[in-house]
């Protein structure tokens, strides 16, 4: 018989001795087949077994008959759980999300289940084991992604004032060379910025930026459609890159640089303090140089600097030959009367937009309005604050006087009614000049209280006469006879004009 050693009137059985007697018991084997196989006392092995949280079944029916069955029951082998009768029913909650706590009480509820709390929790809990396949590690090729994320800067004293600005890092996943800076604001401004910084400090663009959904980039977080801030999309065109944001609450898809704000913040700003914004990024800027471009990275077991300079640096997209100009954008909703206000000025837009939200964009010179989409609907030059800006292309044609449309306009009108009626107008507007545009208009208003051969003829006859005026119209209208004292009044032969007679009167 194997020795074993005691202690306290126990025998203590060796580690390998305990392994091999728990195996060859889930294995089916007895008490006594275990003891004569290992060469230990069978009640040794009884009292093992009885100890162990496994499950040993009995002997099978070619071992020794009158050995004794050790039996030992567990909670924790799910296939001999209470709940296993109701497998299929638990996964399905399991995978419909519901909590252990609700299973249990549905199992109670819908199939009169008797076990306790304890064995539901300890059957999801396995189940759930087994479901979730580990995490697949991503790694990225030379230039190919670059990861941002802000986090919390050391604290800036100033006047005796405690402020802590934001700390944004940039990463660039293969080489894992890194780009720090702090800023006080998380506007899309202050983004894009830091984005060019990091750029230039690079010397090149990676082919994607990965972000979490910040307001400055995210304007609507969605996996499968994001709506992005227009003004970060136009710097990604510029600069020949593309942003793809993370899956909302997934911090792990961009754990790189996750990981590199932690660094930043316990390695080189934590327990310090600056005098200023500025001095904090040239502590940052050093720090970069000095100590993170010369570590040996864990992941990557090479040095930071050496891999971007050989492999990742020359891979990086060549920068454009000008800064992403710098422009003021924001949404506005189109009001009543057709406009929308920017920086205290006025434009217009087209009249199908009214009381929707629009997309504006100005430059130093120009303002373009665009549609959620990003498609063109107006140009303006620039206005001062409180101008309106007007194209005249969005005037409604319901809502656009007859002056404004000009004498062409007019005369085009006056010409439909008849050969005599464009005449005249034609007539009428060369002896009168610019003043005449009312009476061309007051010709169409006849026009809708008289026929149409009417007036035909009385245009005929005034324009024989030159009479040129509306109230000549109106006379001849009412009677023909009117024709021989209006031609009269406007002018005879044997009459000189006023300006011909120099009478003096006494002062």
């Amino acid at each position: 018989m194997r020795q074993v050693s005691q202690k306290g009137g126990m025998n203590r059985l060796t580690l390998s001795l305990q392994h091999s007697i728990v195996t060859l018991s889930q294995r089916g084997w007895s008490a006594r087949r275990i003891a004569r196989e290992l060469g230990v006392n069978r009640e040794t092995v009884g009292k093992h077994l009885r100890a162990k949280p496994a499950m040993v079944t009995t002997g099978s029916p070619g071992d020794d008959p009158d050995s004794k069955p050790a039996i030992v029951t567990t909670g924790s082998e799910r296939g001999r759980s209470s709940c296993e009768p109701w497998r299929s029913v638990i996964e399905a909650a399991v995978d419909r999300g519901l909590s252990a706590v609700r299973i249990h009480h549905d199992l109670i509820g819908d199939h009169g289940f008797q076990g306790c709390y304890q064995a539901v929790k300890r059957f999801v809990r396995g189940y759930a084991a087994e479901r979730n396949l580990p995490f697949r590690r991503m790694e990225c090729a030379p230039g190919e992604e670059m990861q941002v994320d802000f986090g919390t800067g050391a604290w800036v004293v100033e006047d005796g004032h405690r402020r802590r600005p934001h700390l944004f890092r940039a990463v660039l996943s293969h080489s894992r060379k890194g780009y720090t800076e702090v800023v006080w604001r998380q506007t899309t401004e202050t983004f894009i910025r830091c984005l060019e910084n990091a750029f230039r400090y690079l010397g090149g663009v990676p082919s994607r930026l990965v972000v979490d959904n910040l307001k400055a980039a995210v304007l609507q977080a969605d996996w499968f459609d994001p709506d992005l801030n227009p003004k970060l999309v136009e710097f990604c065109r510029h600069y020949g890159t593309i942003l793809a944001p993370t899956k909302p609450a997934m911090p792990r898809h961009k754990g790189k640089v996750e990981a590199g704000v932690k660094y930043v913040q316990d390695n080189a700003l934590k327990g310090r303090t600056f005098p200023s914004l500025g001095e904090q990024n040239q502590f940052l800027a050093q720090w970069e140089r000095t100590v993170a471009d010369t570590r040996i990275h864990g992941t990557v077991r090479q040095q930071v600097l050496k891999l971007f300079v050989t492999a990742e640096q020359p891979a990086l997209r060549p920068l454009p030959a000008m800064l992403f100009p710098s422009f003021e954008e924001g949404r506005r909703l189109v009001r009543r009367d057709g406009y929308i206000e920017f920086s205290r000025a006025h434009y217009s837009v087209p009249p199908e937009f009214v009381g929707r939200p629009l997309w504006v964009r100005a430059e130093s010179r120009l303002v373009r309005i665009y549609t959620p989409k990003m498609d063109q609907v107006a140009v303006h030059a620039r206005a001062e604050p409180g101008r309106f800006a007007t194209d005249a292309e969005h005037i409604h044609p319901h809502k656009r006087a007859m002056i404004e449309r000009g004498a062409e306009y007019l005369l085009g009108r006056c010409r439909l009614l008849g050969p005599s009626s464009g005449a005249w107008s034609e007539a009428m507007l060369r002896h009168r000049g610019p003043e005449a545009i009312r009476t061309l208009q007051g010709l169409l208003h006849l026009a809708k209280e008289h026929q149409v051969a009417d007036l035909e003829r009385v245009t005929g006859r005034a324009l024989e006469h030159a009479c040129f005026r509306l109230r000549d119209l109106r006379a001849l209208l009412k009677s023909p006879s009117n024709l021989v004292q209006l031609g009269f009044l406007q002018a005879h032969p044997i009459i000189r004009e006023m300006s011909a007679y120099k009478i003096a009167f006494p002062s």
